[in-house]
């Protein structure tokens, strides 16, 4: 029988060394090449296999690498909770950077009460605003059933691990690690595609636009430079604005800028 897992880590990494975001990635597919499943790089643009990064809050009260942020993956795999935190704690071991404190939470997502999601989502929103402790984390964990682990250093990593599945709970919070396959090529400054086109060639649910309201299927985005998607209303969306185009004096959907995601 499969379970639906949600697997979060933080607080992995240091400057010039491997990063957080692609430590999880890493796990994700350590696990299911371990659960044998068919999805593993089938495609370059696999939704089950897609890492986000939920931004904390920063604060000097706070230590962290660079941006603060918790990465988080949801997969279905036979594996049981030992053999899914063994994978992830042997990884974190092996590839953590040695000054990190890194943390990792799992749960079955299927298994939490309304109210187990309503606490962790209030968790990971405070934990956007505020500072948390590990105290109040572990306490988190052992009230909803989240196996919340530290592995190495002070630990500090488990309050963004638990944060993090909080907010990838709430549906509404988090940027895709790296950039989405919609073919454009290296050589190539932009591309025209329609929402369908964007859809089909992705694997993407859907186009938002920053004021929040989803594109029809006909509307044309010119996309160039990383195109990158963003976790909303629990699907993966890519993030557009309306720039004018100096030219024809028109206006364009393009693919949103850095400062945009950032809300992300």
């Amino acid at each position: 029988m499969t379970t639906t897992w949600l697997i979060c880590i933080d607080d992995t990494d240091d400057i010039g060394t491997k990063g957080t975001g692609e430590i999880a990635e890493e796990i994700m597919y350590l696990i299911m090449s371990k659960s044998h499943l068919n999805s593993v790089n089938e495609t370059e643009n696999n939704i089950a296999a897609w890492v986000t990064r939920h931004q904390l809050f920063v604060h000097p009260d706070i230590p962290y690498t660079s941006h603060n942020s918790a990465m988080c993956f949801e997969l279905q795999s036979a594996l049981s909770l030992s053999q899914i935190k063994q994978i992830c704690t042997e990884h974190l071991l092996a590839e953590s950077a040695s000054v990190a404190d890194p943390g990792l939470a799992i749960v079955d997502k299927l298994a939490l009460t309304h109210d187990d999601v309503v606490n962790l989502i209030a968790f990971g929103s405070e934990a956007k605003r505020e500072v948390k402790t590990k105290d109040q984390a572990y306490q988190l964990a052992k009230d909803v059933n989240v196996d919340l682990s530290e592995h190495g250093g002070t630990g500090q990593g488990v309050i963004g691990a638990i944060a993090g599945i909080g907010l990838r709970l709430s549906g509404n919070d988090g940027r895709v690690k790296g950039k989405i396959s919609v073919g454009l090529a290296e050589n190539t400054d932009y591309i025209s595609l329609s929402v369908n086109q964007i859809i089909a060639c992705s694997g993407l649910d859907g186009v938002i636009d920053i004021e929040g309201v989803k594109r029809d299927g006909e509307d044309i985005i010119v996309l160039s430079g990383k195109v990158k998607a963003v976790f909303v209303h629990d699907q993966f969306l890519l993030l557009v604005y309306q720039s004018l185009d100096n030219q024809t004096g028109k206006k364009h959907w393009c693919n949103a800028l850095k400062q945009q995601l950032k809300k992300y």
